[in-house]
């Protein structure tokens, strides 16, 4: 099995760990890298300083190759990014980011975890499909894209118990 994920995953596959605030400078660079409106360092910082935000990053050797943030509210998450770094795409790193912090949140006693996601980012609504997450609402024109147009948000759910 470990040979298997190996070449999976490359020759170190990333550990999923909790983040903090200490990592809000590498979590804004690929934060910024990945969407048209990056957080600013503030505005991740504040959020893994927030005692209600749950945060994990994976990594891999000293380099953090991609985070995912929720914040949660009585029984509920809201899945706030899932980032992964362009170099590490298609490696499966977002889908143990996913599995894992579900995993962490149902240990919080979250029952129900939501998500927005842009109809136009097909990869990232694969993932969330395979992982149980259906679709409950849309915001029309909700996305800017390069186009000049603006994509639909889906707002996806899942119960975890």
């Amino acid at each position: 099995m470990t040979g298997w994920l190996t070449r999976l995953l490359g020759p170190e596959a990333p550990g999923i760990e909790q983040a903090g605030p200490a990592d809000s400078a590498a979590f804004c660079r690929l934060h910024a890298a990945a969407f048209r409106r990056g957080w600013s360092e503030d505005e991740m910082e504040s959020l893994l300083l927030d005692p209600q935000v749950v945060a994990h990053r994976a990594v891999a050797g000293r380099r953090i190759e991609g985070f995912i943030l929720s914040r949660r509210a009585a029984d509920e998450a809201e899945i706030l990014s899932v980032t992964v770094s362009s170099r590490a795409r298609g490696r499966g790193i977002a889908r143990a980011l996913l599995d894992f912090h579900l995993r962490r949140l149902a240990g919080l006693l979250v029952r129900t975890v939501f998500l927005e996601v842009d109809e136009a980012n097909t990869p990232a609504r694969r993932l969330y499909a395979r992982a149980g997450f259906e679709e409950v609402g849309r915001r029309q024109g909700y996305y800017p894209q390069a186009s000049g147009q603006a994509s639909a948000a889906l707002v996806l759910r899942r119960e975890l118990g």
